[in-house]
């Protein structure tokens, strides 16, 4: 009789939806339009920024050694386009109206007073240990530090100019490391050669691998299932308007009344609308494994990953559909429930790194994702996707998932009993 009941409660949800065309319209195929729009337009960026220059400005007034090395290292780079035919007083302007992004500015006598300099600390280490050197050159006063001027545009981005002045640094450091060590070649008489005095630490990274290629994250890998989440979430508005429909019809009166509990009507919900965050998820899936590669974009892989990206659909299904049951429960008006579920998706989408990564948050906000249900979501798919996690693995998403759908449909009934209580 139960499942009767059930069943009946289930066939009533497709009604309504049958009767909704405008949220199918939003539950299907707006998240489809997200996903390849937003996907496209990612994927076209980061081509564009790997065939492109950043133009800069590069003043050279040493025009010796050190100069010509960082300006070869910067051509060489790939990365930026060199700008010759300025001032320093040019280029700050130029810089800080924002015609440009940056500008380099290398200081008079940089090589000569460097090769000074470094001569003088070597002939006193030298000389310290007894060895021949120049006793004046080691009384000489060593030549001041010179300084590098960098000039950035004010709306630079900060990471970007880290970025260049950690190269920068870097590409000095290498310079003055060539010197000294010639410098004590040149007083200990030695005649090694220079090139072959290679880095003895470099770095490389390790990737995961599936076979002999690395597996690398792309634009598809990241907005296939974290669109999918949005879209899962999305429900929120048409199932909150449906619960809000059915207390002013006075449907919610009629199935309070009736021998079913109320927790049959709420699970006649939570299997329909279970139903179509799987369709939702399989049609993100086909248009990233079937379309994407028509469109030059990576096709998205599933192999072998199938039954574990359900799971976390179906738990992370449950989780919308409790925050819509709980939304829908206590609104009084479809011009409450619409409005308020539709902001607060795109709220919990915004905290829980489905635009921006939440390490690219501030510290407070990486706090504030981990209570985002869509970011318990996305660390689960991604750990089936990228790091070829197990169920096991995903435990700890899935729990969380579970334990909100269970406490929105608690606070939900607890709700509707307090507010018909007689």
């Amino acid at each position: 009789m139960l499942l009767y009941k059930l069943w009946r409660s289930f066939v009533k949800e497709i009604l309504l939806l049958k009767r909704d065309i405008g949220g199918i319209v939003i539950i299907f195929v707006m998240p489809l339009l997200l996903i390849v729009t937003i996907t496209l337009i990612q994927d076209s960026t980061f081509k564009n920024l790997e065939g492109s220059k950043i133009p800069i400005i590069f003043i050279d007034n040493d025009k010796s050694e050190v100069s010509k090395n960082i300006k070869q290292e910067l051509e060489t780079s790939k990365t930026f386009q060199l700008l010759t035919n300025y001032t320093e007083k040019s280029a700050q302007e130029a810089v800080f109206s924002g015609d440009y992004q940056m500008a380099i500015v290398i200081p008079e006598n940089l090589t000569k007073d460097l090769n000074s300099n470094i001569d003088s600390k070597v002939q006193t280490i030298v000389s310290s240990f007894g060895l021949e050197g120049d006793t004046a050159a080691v009384k000489k006063a060593a030549p001041k530090a010179k300084e590098i001027h960098l000039y950035f545009d004010p709306a630079t981005n900060v990471g970007f100019k880290n970025s260049v002045m950690n190269s920068v640094n870097k590409m000095v450091f290498e310079i003055e490391n060539k010197k000294i060590y010639k410098a004590f070649q040149d007083q200990l008489g030695t005649e090694e050669n220079l090139d072959e005095n290679k880095n003895l630490i470099s770095f490389k990274e390790i990737t995961p691998k599936k076979g002999a290629m690395d597996v690398m994250p792309n634009s598809v890998q990241h907005n296939v299932p974290a669109w999918t989440l949005f879209a899962i979430f999305f429900i929120v508005v048409p199932l909150s308007i449906n619960l809000v429909k059915e207390k002013s019809q006075g449907t919610s009166v009629r199935a309070r009344i009736s021998p079913t509990p109320y927790f049959v009507h709420i699970l006649g919900k939570t299997f329909t609308y279970l139903i179509i965050c799987i369709i939702q998820f399989l049609l993100m899936v086909a248009v990233g494994i079937y379309l994407f590669p028509y469109m030059d974009l990576p096709a998205f892989d599933v192999s072998g990953k199938m039954f574990q990206l359900i799971v976390v659909t179906l738990f992370s299904g449950l989780a919308a559909i409790g925050f819509g049951v709980l939304l829908g429960t206590i609104a009084d008006t479809q011009e409450q429930s619409a409005p308020f579920g539709a902001t607060s998706v795109v709220v919990l989408a915004a905290i829980g790194g489905i635009w921006v990564p939440v390490f690219l948050m501030p510290e407070f906000m990486q706090t504030v994702a981990k209570f985002s249900p869509m970011n318990w979501g996305l660390n689960a798919y991604y750990d089936i996707i990228l790091r070829n996690s197990g169920i096991g693995g995903i435990a700890k998403e899935l729990a969380f998932l579970f334990a909100f759908y269970i406490a929105m449909v608690a606070i939900s009934i607890f709700y509707e009993r307090k507010q018909n209580a007689v």
